[in-house]
């Protein structure tokens, strides 16, 4: 190979090339920005606007309990899988929660944090679903039961909202 051939081209001439060959370009879109939380949770920005989905978790969920929440919630459809985490500690949410449709809180004391940090008329729009918490969820039949119908509730207002 000679050392013509190896030289990497400018953008313009990779532009005419591919104009002359017929290619169209394309350009990978960039994702949104995934913030990650202390526990290595993902959750989207509190900044995103137009969230189908947030999903308050307790602090310090083990590995365990977020698996059997993941997979449940994948089950649900990709509006749940997809749908934005926030942790709670101590009574306080532990980022910015962004406004959404719908809200699936794990515990009472998620619960209440998040009432705290919602303004009132996000309150009122939006459809919240209590469960028990992800502990509870992994030891008790009847937790298990609760945790599915509130997954039913939050898809079918996720789906009435067009969701």
């Amino acid at each position: 190979m000679n050392a013509a051939a190896r030289q990497h081209a400018d953008a313009a001439h990779r532009a005419r090339v591919l104009r002359a060959l017929g290619v169209t370009p394309w350009q990978r879109r960039s994702a949104p920005a995934v913030a990650v939380g202390e526990a290595g949770q993902e959750y989207e920005p509190a900044e995103a606007a137009g969230v189908a989905c947030v999903v308050v978790l307790p602090q310090g969920c083990s590995a365990r309990e977020l698996d059997l929440l993941g997979r449940a919630l994948a089950i649900c459809g990709a509006a749940l899988a997809r749908a934005a985490r926030v942790t709670a500690s101590d009574g306080q949410l532990a980022t910015g929660v962004p406004e959404a449709r719908a809200y699936l809180v794990f515990g009472e004391a998620q619960a209440h944090a998040l009432g705290r940090a919602l303004p009132a008329a996000a309150v009122r729009q939006a459809q919240i679903v209590l469960a028990d918490e992800p502990a509870l969820v992994l030891t008790s039949a009847g937790a298990k039961r609760r945790l599915w119908n509130a997954l039913r509730s939050v898809r079918r207002a996720l789906a009435a909202a067009g969701g």
